[in-house]
């Protein structure tokens, strides 16, 4: 499923599952399905336009090319069949791969520097965590379990701060992800900063996370 941030204490936690290289967005949409069985659906991709990467969207100035959902009705379009999964990125084998949040996980969106910061004050909390990707456009997702998005304002007031003097963005039903290896045009492509383990297989409450993100987002605003 991607190999995970080379350097990072979270890597290193990870780094007892072998790594997989060469596996092919099928193969991962496929396993993503089948082993931690979350939704998936195919995005858009890439195409190569007089040697440049452009979003199969059309638009040169696309904000996320080749890393957002192909069709509005995205949301009926997730399955959690590796049957399915596999019948539709046959179809376009080159489609990035959405997870949808609000169903078997939600995520919390926060900048790189303060992911970083608050994976290395999780780990010294000893903290159990669940995966967390890493984007070209620089931000981390945490997954979490499920009604985080209905939590965090109230979580973040408690613990004496403001959610809009925050760069802390809980993701619930209605929103995605993009999960590795997908690539953002040129940019490079999405990583695992903790990569899904037997181990991180039933997921935090944000209530445990939500105290060392917040801290990590004061200190990085």
């Amino acid at each position: 499923m991607e190999e995970t941030i080379p350097g990072t204490q979270a890597a290193q936690i990870a780094g007892q599952i072998p790594k997989q290289r060469g596996s092919s967005l099928l193969e991962t949409a496929v396993r993503y399905a089948e082993e931690r069985h979350w939704d998936v659906f195919p995005g858009t991709w890439l195409e190569a336009v007089d040697g440049v990467q452009r979003c199969s969207c059309g638009d040169a100035a696309c904000a996320a090319p080749g890393a957002h959902p192909a069709r509005t009705d995205w949301a009926t379009q997730a399955t959690g069949s590796a049957t399915v999964a596999r019948r539709m990125w046959q179809k376009q084998p080159t489609a990035s791969i959405l997870l949808p949040t609000g169903r078997t996980f939600d995520a919390i969106s926060v900048p790189e520097t303060a992911g970083f910061l608050a994976l290395a004050r999780m780990e010294r909390m000893e903290l159990t965590l669940g995966p967390v990707t890493l984007a070209p456009d620089r931000r981390m997702q945490f997954f979490v379990l499920p009604g985080a998005a209905a939590k965090v304002p109230e979580l973040v007031r408690k613990i004496g701060w403001s959610l809009s003097s925050l760069d802390l963005v809980a993701l619930g039903e209605g929103a995605y992800v993009a999960a590795p290896p997908t690539r953002f045009g040129s940019c490079g492509a999405v990583q695992w900063a903790c990569r899904p383990t037997p181990a991180n297989r039933w997921l935090p409450d944000v209530e445990e996370l939500i105290s060392p993100l917040a801290y990590a987002c004061g200190r990085d605003r």
